[in-house]
């Protein structure tokens, strides 16, 4: 049926460079001097000599044409156009590309979607990694100097910062950012009114915990007992920051528990 007003057109059709024939079949063609790949020798429409080559007797490796057979400088290619390279220049309506139209599989979420999938959608609403966990230490026997936490089993570190010899967590060259720090010791055998429990970032004290009347006295004697100290914190962090924990008890005796200390630290920004 025939159509009123402008034929409607899709793709583009136009000539590219011109070549200059010799002694070869083969040819590279360009769009304003940079190399140009048709879909197919069918798209093309090719004059040599003043006579119209077949797409039969061509053929094309990307923006390599191959003619029929191999030229001479005497020879003249006329032009070389391209017809129908449909869709470079179709742009779809804002909100017309509906789910069935995208291909099963053709979004990949491990490279090509960033942030976070919210929980509606199945995800966590978060975007934060456990970094490291570290359990137990070694029995340490406390006095009123404060004694670093030695952590003795690492359960994970996906991000290479334990530094055994100094028993801390260092951010690495590529980790910086928030992080979310708990840190519990487990003091035993207690028999004092004051422990205090610190968390440190390099060698200044970020946060700390001081627990008075920690002993349990009856008529006339002293019971020891286990008690629990556990410290929060969020903490801006830089790469070669260290976190470490340290302990110690006022006065009395008392001692870290070595399978009661704990030391999580978990990347949230």
């Amino acid at each position: 049926m025939p159509m009123i007003g402008n034929q409607a057109t899709q793709g583009r059709f136009i000539e590219l460079d011109s070549l200059s024939a010799s002694a070869t079949a083969n040819y590279t063609l360009q769009l304003n001097s940079a190399n140009f790949a048709p879909e197919s020798v069918n798209n093309l429409l090719v004059s040599i000599n003043g006579v119209i080559q077949g797409s039969s007797t061509m053929s094309l490796n990307g923006a390599v044409l191959t003619v029929g057979a191999t030229l001479s400088s005497s020879d003249t290619i006329d032009f070389v156009r391209v017809f129908g390279n449909v869709g470079t220049v179709s742009t779809p309506t804002d909100g017309s590309v509906t789910a069935n139209k995208i291909g099963s599989g053709a979004v990949v979420l491990t490279s090509k979607v960033s942030g976070v999938l919210p929980v509606a959608n199945g995800g966590t609403g978060i975007n934060s990694s456990l970094a490291f966990f570290s359990i137990s230490g070694a029995s340490l026997t406390s006095n009123q100097n404060h004694n670093k936490i030695q952590y003795s089993t690492v359960v994970l570190d996906t991000k290479s910062g334990w530094d055994s010899s100094n028993k801390w967590w260092e951010v690495p060259a590529s980790g910086a950012g928030y992080y979310h720090i708990t840190a519990q010791v487990l003091l035993g055998g207690m028999s004092t009114n004051q422990i205090e429990v610190r968390i440190y970032k390099n060698a200044s004290t970020i946060v700390n915990a001081v627990h008075f009347d920690a002993k349990n006295t009856g008529t006339g004697e002293t019971v020891y007992h286990s008690f629990p100290v556990t410290l929060n914190t969020v903490e801006q962090l830089s790469a070669d920051d260290y976190i470490w924990v340290s302990a110690r008890i006022a006065d009395g005796t008392g001692n870290v528990q070595s399978n009661g200390c704990t030391l999580t630290i978990r990347q949230v920004q």
